[in-house]
């Protein structure tokens, strides 16, 4: 035997240490004084003696039989608790892990409100689409507005222009028509003083 089995026949002998070991010894020793009785009477008594120790060896034995099954029961049931926590703290690993997932998430999903907010904030600064293509219809009619105004500026420019051609060419008609009748008044004087000479001959 090895001395683990040794002492657990031991213990199942002894149950919890409290003599049945020397009860056994006894019990031999009280057998052999029973085989070795000399009178009935003696035989008797020695035979009582035997039977009080086997019941209470019987007792002490079916004791430590109840206390081992329930030690089996107990470490039967400390390894499913046992592993109980292991599947506890293999879900709670997970549940940090999903946590973490989840507060990554709620980290980025922040970053991005903050992001949408500061857009926000730059987009309120300006107006919106309709506001915007308003403005451009307005810009567009004053262009347009504008537009014909320097048309028409340019029409009168031009009539001007063409008005001021035809004074300055009339201008320079009657400029040549002066300088016509001046020469002619100059010609009819000096033919005048031209008579008077010879008249006066």
């Amino acid at each position: 035997f090895s001395s683990d089995e040794v002492i657990r026949k031991r213990l199942l002998i002894d149950g919890d240490g409290a003599g049945d070991d020397r009860r056994i010894n006894l019990l031999v020793k009280s057998f052999i004084k029973w085989c070795n009785s000399g009178s009935q009477e003696e035989g008797y008594l020695q035979y009582q003696r035997m039977l009080s120790t086997l019941s209470q060896c019987e007792f002490s034995m079916g004791k430590t039989l109840l206390v081992y099954d329930m030690n089996l029961r107990e470490m039967e049931n400390y390894e499913k608790i046992y592993k109980d926590i292991e599947n506890s703290i293999a879900a709670a690993h997970e549940k940090i892990s999903e946590c973490k997932k989840q507060i990554l998430q709620a980290k980025r999903i922040r970053k991005n409100r903050q992001e949408y907010d500061a857009l926000a904030k730059v987009i309120q600064h300006h107006p919106d689409r309709h506001e915007t293509l308003k403005q451009l219809e307005a810009l567009g009619k004053e262009l347009q507005n504008l537009s014909h105004i320097k048309e028409n500026v340019e029409d009168k420019l031009e009539l001007r222009r063409k008005q001021f051609h035809v004074l300055l060419s009339t201008i320079h008609e009657l400029q040549q028509t002066l300088e016509n009748d001046e020469k002619l008044s100059e010609a009819e004087e000096s033919q005048e003083t031209q008579m008077e000479a010879e008249a006066k001959q």
